[in-house]
């Protein structure tokens, strides 16, 4: 199986390629494969989707969408090659071994070319990694611009890709082979300077001068008339060797093929001027310090001496401070085996270029943010001509954190100032400072900051001065009061993880075993601070393998363990980070280790600490500030990897998990209780309950089915961890309160939660519990079209009922039972079923179960051609159903089959009235399966050739998951 992004987007398979429908498909699909394994936001698909203003049924729309691509990618056998779509919240995710997507390949191909030595390996790579592209890239999809911007990056990195192996041609003496590579590109990209440049140099290299001294000609003129400037430098040198007809000179470095193709947004260069305001100057010499006496002006000017003579070089005055005579430097050496972080240079690149700016560096404990900012200032260097500054203020460490006159008796002499002329007091030393670093245009990095009272004192003075501070709080004051700009660093990507791996153990051992160098940098959570540990590991024992490494790290118990080494690793970094934090905050902290799920909100903190929601979220507030918590939506966050694995070895109250979970059980009561207004609670409290301080009020019935879909993974977590704990009686209730949400997405593979249910429900040996997994598991493998399997447990669970006096239980076991039997053919076994259920809801007083046995003893008589039974019962059905605000799906079915048993009778119009008013409000409501059994119907029965006409193409784009108006 093939993902292809390189050319029209699609999916091959050895029997062909999936039919993936319209543009909205292929736009949402591409959208997921460009961030793979990551959650994809509603709202970002709907940007890629829609350039204006969405729809207001957009969300409904995907939903179909995502729906109709689950079901083409099951039918394609994708789970075969580990690829599953799910929906993770508020967003999905495509969870796929990346080597399917061309554009992945690409990518991988491009870097291992950039790393040969030898020219001919280089050149096979980049030749393997072009033969990908069948066209242009994301081809077919809606021109949104977020996908535009997509295929632009790819487009660039394709070009620079050419230009590089066309350099290797070159270099390998193959410059007609080189020519005509180019020839194509540039006739395509006629105002791409460096590929005209590199067509003119292969041109002339293969003794066809006239050729490029033409085709040099021709794009002087296009520049000139379609942008109105002259030839670069670049092009214009290429014009001239061409012109005197010289036919070797050494290849650029840019344009070797083991160099680095040219990034969409360049990172600065080494060594240029990017990075500060006046940036494109002349190097300017230091600055003369000001005397503290004037000095007589008695020299003559130059231009009036008549024979210049040698000046005595004046002497400073004793007291005044001296100008060092070299740009000062005290930045700590680059890190070692760096890599990527082009956007988090550009951005500081970006933010050092404004009026006096002062750049605030964050990021949590240990993902590299000293070595982002060091990095950045040593390939600045020059945009700093008059010196660069550094201190660690130790924020975070154990041995004290220096005083300010510390920091300043460093950085003072350094700016000239005798030791002995450097004020006593810390306001005077820094008020010294100021004035020195007034006129001049220095680089000072202030490190680990604690807060921002700590930092104040030492913000240089004047506008050409850049400070950079890092630390692990966000230091929202010193945004407030210095107007900082916040830069936050986040951890790396699997390919940078890998990249960092190579750097440090050599690219032969990294190569050697890549699948297990991506499975490391997955398991240190793409902390460069983790992946350095585990290099240095690595390193120690060169014959360990990565792989062996990679199966240590997984197992969670001894993670924390082995990414230590001596003083430094994770677990030191986030002790001290915990260290500076309130012993409130710190108690709160402990306890996140003891919940399940991988987000949390207000009210689980609450309930794992044992506080109220408002305590809760202020200690929660104060973590994520220092990094240890991150905040992805309003009252929800979530926990790196490895900090959730440190909280775990902290000490915490027992009672922290099974308070967790009752407070899963409460919540989920209550979204039950606003999504299906009337209903009866599903099961009662169990023993022992924990009653949470506070519980989730739901406004109506989206609100409650938003909170399901966001917390749906971590409710399966909650329950596997009350399942583990042997805490039975909450494993089997977290998991049948999710009902709602699995009768919405019946097909969305619910079945080995409710499995876990079910092995729960049995030891807890309560037939009650057996009875109601048993109907609603059933009920979903009938779905699934696993009908022999679904009717062994739905026999049982009738039974199971009747034992436990759970009438209502029976009635729904016997409707869902009623389906399977149906399915196998036994139409008048089902329409017992049904009756039986009615009569056993209706004596229990339950007029929701009973509506439920109607509406499918009406499709059981429907199936039976049994129309005025059907009719009867449907409107019987109806009568039962009370009018709500919210679109209701019990009624959409409804008055699709009162609709098709009047079709049945004869009275087509009343009919085709009855199921075109079912299909728009389906639609309306994002009920994707109700429109499709109306519009199915109309498809099937109707007469009338206009609604045929229109309910035919109606049905063709909602079955393509198109908007279907």
């Amino acid at each position: 199986m093939e993902f292809r992004l390189l050319g029209a987007v699609s999916v091959a398979t050895e029997a062909g390629e999936v039919p993936l429908g319209p543009a909205k498909r292929r736009s949402l699909l591409a959208t997921l494969l460009l961030r793979p394994n990551y959650p994809v936001s509603v709202q970002r698909l709907t940007e890629a989707l829609w350039d204006d203003e969405p729809p207001a049924r957009a969300r409904g729309v995907i939903q179909g969408h995502v729906s109709r691509l689950r079901t083409l990618l099951v039918a394609a056998d994708a789970e075969m090659y580990g690829v599953e779509l799910v929906t993770q919240g508020t967003a999905y995710l495509l969870r796929m071994p990346e080597t399917l997507i061309d554009s992945h390949r690409f990518e991988e191909l491009v870097t291992l070319a950039r790393g040969q030595r030898a020219v001919a390996d280089a050149v096979t790579m980049y030749e393997e990694a072009l033969a990908l592209w069948q066209g242009p890239a994301l081809t077919g999809v809606h021109p949104s611009p977020s996908l535009q911007a997509a295929a632009e990056a790819l487009e660039e990195t394709r070009l620079a890709s050419v230009e590089h192996l066309a350099a290797g041609y070159g270099q390998l003496g193959e410059h007609a082979r080189a020519a005509a590579l180019l020839r194509a590109e540039a006739t395509a990209h006629p105002l791409r300077e460096s590929l005209s440049a590199a067509l003119v140099t292969a041109l002339r290299r293969a003794g066809r001068r006239s050729e490029a001294l033409d085709w040099f000609h021709r794009t002087r003129r296009l520049l000139a008339d379609e942008l109105g400037l002259d030839p670069g430098p670049e092009l214009a040198d290429a014009y001239a060797l061409a012109l005197r007809g010289e036919c070797e000179e050494p290849v650029p470095a840019r344009a070797r093929p083991g160099s680095p193709p040219r990034p969409t947004t360049p990172a600065p260069p080494p060594d240029t001027r990017t990075a500060a305001p006046h940036a494109a100057a002349a190097p300017t010499p230091p600055q003369p310090q000001p005397h503290l006496h004037p000095q007589p002006q008695s020299h003559l000017h130059p231009q009036a001496q008549p024979h210049p003579q040698p000046q005595p070089q004046p002497q400073p005055h004793p007291q005044a401070p001296l100008a060092p005579p070299t740009p000062i430097d005290l930045l700590p050496r680059a890190p070692r085996g760096f890599h990527g972080r082009a956007a988090e240079f550009t951005a500081l690149s970006r933010a050092a270029a404004g009026e006096a700016p002062v750049c605030l560096v964050t990021g949590p404990a240990g993902v590299g943010k000293t070595a982002v900012v060091v990095q950045w200032a040593h390939r600045n260097r020059a945009a700093f001509p008059d010196g660069r500054l550094y201190a660690d203020l130790r924020g975070f460490a154990d041995t004290g954190e220096p005083s300010v006159l510390d920091v300043l008796r460093e950085f003072l002499p350094a700016l000239g100032v005798p030791p002995r002329r450097i004020p006593e007091s810390a306001n005077g030393a820094a008020a010294l400072f100021r004035s020195l670093a007034a006129e001049r245009q220095l680089l000072v990095v202030l490190d680990n900051v604690r807060d921002s009272e700590q930092v104040r004192p030492l913000l240089p003075g004047g506008a050409r001065c850049v400070t950079v501070v890092t630390s692990r709080n966000r230091l929202r004051g010193l945004i407030a009061s210095d107007a900082a700009r916040p830069l936050p660093v986040d951890v790396l990507g699997p390919k940078d993880g890998t990249a960092l791996l190579a750097g440090v153990l050599g690219q032969e051992r990294v190569l050697a075993e890549p699948v297990a160098a991506r499975r490391l940098a997955e398991l240190c959570g793409g902390l460069p601070l983790a992946l350095r540990v585990v290099a240095a590991r690595l390193a120690d024992h060169p014959q360990w393998t990565l792989a062996a490494m990679a199966a240590e790290l997984s197992d969670e118990s001894r993670r924390s363990v082995l990414l230590d080494v001596e003083d430094t690793g994770v677990r030191a970094a986030l002790r001290l980070t915990l260290r500076q934090l309130p012993e409130a905050v710190g108690h709160h902290f402990a306890q996140l280790g003891r919940h399940p799920g991988t987000h949390l909100d207000r009210y689980a903190a609450a309930a794992l600490a044992g506080t109220d929601p408002d305590t809760a979220e202020a200690s929660l507030e104060r973590m994520a500030a220092a990094h240890l918590l991150t905040r992805t939506a309003p009252d929800r966050w979530t926990l790196h990897d490895l900090v959730r694995l440190y909280a775990r070895g902290l000490d915490a109250d027992p009672e922290a998990l099974p308070r967790v979970l009752d407070h899963c059980v409460a919540t989920a009561l209550a979204a039950a209780q606003a999504a299906e207004p009337g209903d009866e609670p599903c099961f009662t409290l169990p023993d022992g309950f924990r009653e949470p301080h506070t519980v989730r009020e739901f406004a109506d019935r989206s609100a409650a089915m938003d909170w399901y879909a966001a917390e749906r993974e971590d409710l399966a977590l909650a329950a596997g961890a009350a399942d583990a704990a042997g805490l039975h009686d909450r494993t089997w209730r977290i998991v049948l309160a999710l009902w709602p949400l699995v009768v919405w997405r019946v097909r969305d593979g619910w079945a080995p939660l409710l499995q876990t249910a079910l092995r729960a429900a049995r030891s807890a040996d309560d037939p009650y519990a057996q009875a109601r997994v048993l109907a609603l598991l059933g009920w979903v493998l009938t779905e699934e079209g696993r009908t022999a399997e679904a009717l062994a447990h739905l026999e049982a669970a009738p039974p199971l009922a009747a034992r436990a006096g759970d009438p209502r239980g029976e009635a729904t076991a016997l409707v869902n039972l009623s389906l399977a039997q149906a399915a196998l053919g036994g139409t008048d076994e089902a329409v017992q079923g049904c009756l039986r259920a009615a009569d056993l809801a209706r004596t229990a007083g339950d007029g929701n179960t009973e509506r439920l046995a109607l509406h499918h003893l009406a499709r059981h008589q429907l199936a039976a051609r049994d129309w005025q039974s059907a009719l009867d019962t449907a409107h019987a059905a109806l009568a039962l159903t009370p009018p709500r605000e919210d679109p209701s799906a019990g009624r959409v079915l409804l008055v699709t089959a009162a609709g098709e048993a009047l079709l049945g009778l004869g009275d087509e119009a009343e009919g085709i009235r009855r199921l075109d008013a079912a299909a728009r409000e389906a639609e309306s409501s994002g009920f994707d399966e109700g429109a499709v059994r109306a519009l199915e119907v109309l498809l099937r029965v109707s007469a009338q050739d206009g609604f045929r006409e229109r309910h035919e193409a109606a049905a063709r784009r909602l079955a393509a998951g198109a908007d279907p108006g």
